[in-house]
């Protein structure tokens, strides 16, 4: 063993290289890193949001169709209890209740289609009568996805996401694809969902390719810019009376919503019994 000029013992030459190759690592790799994990964590984060925002549409188009003959027989009830009461008493503040209750109840465009076949603008559909007078009704069709459609387009949307495209062709690539899942996973579609993820799986594979330190920063500060704007879609989805609702019963919404028409049944009830009341 040789000496060095101290007198101790010289450091072996490949003890050396360990110490090197610690120093010497690219500066970028730990950035790299932290991009990659805010990458994902960034993907799980819009796949929660993206499923509540479905959830919340299915929702709310349930609610439409099931709730909203009701809800409009409480308008037509209202606006004519007040019309029988400014008859009854002739006051002028009793009149304009009457009119602005009558407002409410005017034939909306488009009716029909928002409302499914639910009601007309003549009065309630057959079905919706049903419904009011407690008798057997056709259930809407049920949109929620099964629990495999719901694995399949997450998995989907980890592989995916326009987030993680470096380039804009891609980006657009995977924009356009992942358009297809969710409107696949909008209808419950699990045989469009799989159909998609043989799709994916036979696609081109995107280049990686490193970026310089300059361009990763860049990156985590457009991935800090997209988090903040996803939780305020967010805090707005959960905050709407929909999503406020759905988050009551979120295992079981379509119990929530018998009981929502249960109440709404009660309150035309007490609705019919005043205005037969008014009119005697």
């Amino acid at each position: 063993m040789t000496q060095d000029a101290a007198g101790g013992p010289a450091t072996p030459k490949e003890d050396v290289q360990p110490a090197e190759g610690a120093a010497g690592d690219r500066p970028e790799a730990r950035l790299e890193k932290a991009v990659g994990a805010a990458e994902q964590a960034l993907i799980e984060f819009e796949i929660a949001v993206d499923t509540f925002r479905i959830e919340v549409e299915n929702f709310s188009r349930l609610h439409h169709q099931k709730l909203g003959p009701m809800y409009t027989r409480l308008d037509e009830l209202d606006a004519q209890i007040a019309e029988a009461k400014a008859r009854k008493t002739g006051d002028p503040e009793d009149l304009a209740k009457a009119q602005e209750a009558r407002a409410l109840v005017m034939p909306m465009p488009g009716v029909e289609e928002l409302f499914h076949d639910w009601m007309d603008s003549d009065g309630l559909s057959p079905e919706a009568a049903a419904m009011l007078t407690e008798q057997p009704v056709r259930p809407p069709e049920r949109v929620r996805p099964s629990e495999e459609a719901r694995k399949v387009y997450r998995e989907l949307v980890r592989k995916a996401h326009p987030d993680l495209a470096r380039e804009e062709a891609e980006q657009a690539r995977r924009e356009e694809f992942i358009s297809r899942v969710n409107a696949a996973y909008a209808r419950g579609d699990e045989a469009q969902l799989r159909e998609l993820a043989e799709e994916w799986a036979a696609g081109p594979v995107p280049e990686v390719r490193r970026s310089e330190s300059e361009e990763l920063y860049a990156r985590l500060e457009w991935l800090s810019q997209r988090k903040e704007l996803l939780t305020l879609v967010a805090r707005d989805l959960e905050e709407s009376a929909i999503g406020s609702m759905l988050r009551m019963a979120p295992d079981d919404p379509d119990r929530l919503l018998e009981e929502i028409a249960e109440q709404l049944l009660a309150q035309v009830s007490e609705r019919e019994d005043e205005l037969a009341r008014w009119v005697q």
